[in-house]
């Protein structure tokens, strides 16, 4: 039998609500689900968590990883400073399926304050149920890579 894909979800104390949602939608879905908080609605810095959930993708413990904060920019940036992360902030579904078919994104970053639920998920689907299509775009992504050193 094979064992369930992992993705690991984070935020900051603005998109609790929303990440325990695509948590349970994505658990829903057979993803072995990595929910790495916070669960408290102290403020948190969102960079911690974006790191955190970055290097568990990067390390190859999580297949991909949705982060989540306010507007999702932040915490995106700081996910893409983790060496072998491509995250992309994205509030519709063509930009979901996009950034996994052309740029081999590894993370998803969406903003609570941005999307609503409904949306929030069908983004989450995009994202998941879309695949590299390699060929230029292989091209184009090792060209990214360089840019990390």
């Amino acid at each position: 039998m094979t064992s369930a894909k992992r993705i690991v979800l984070s935020s900051d104390h603005a998109a609790i609500a929303l990440r325990q949602a695509i948590a349970a939608h994505v658990a829903g879905k057979g993803w072995e689900v990595v929910d790495i908080g916070p669960t408290t609605p102290e403020s948190t810095p969102y960079p911690q968590h974006g790191e955190a959930a970055a290097r568990r993708v990067a390390s190859g413990d999580c297949d991909l990883g949705i982060i989540l904060c306010g507007t999702g920019q932040g915490i995106m940036m700081a996910a893409n400073k983790v060496k072998g992360i491509r995250c992309g902030v994205c509030s519709d579904t063509f930009s979901a399926r996009m950034i996994r078919m052309h740029n081999d994104a590894n993370m998803l970053s969406l903003g609570a304050r941005v999307v609503g639920e409904g949306l929030a998920l069908e983004i989450v689907d995009a994202f998941l149920e879309a695949t590299f299509e390699g060929g230029r775009h292989a091209t184009r992504v090792a060209m990214i890579d360089v840019l990390e050193g």
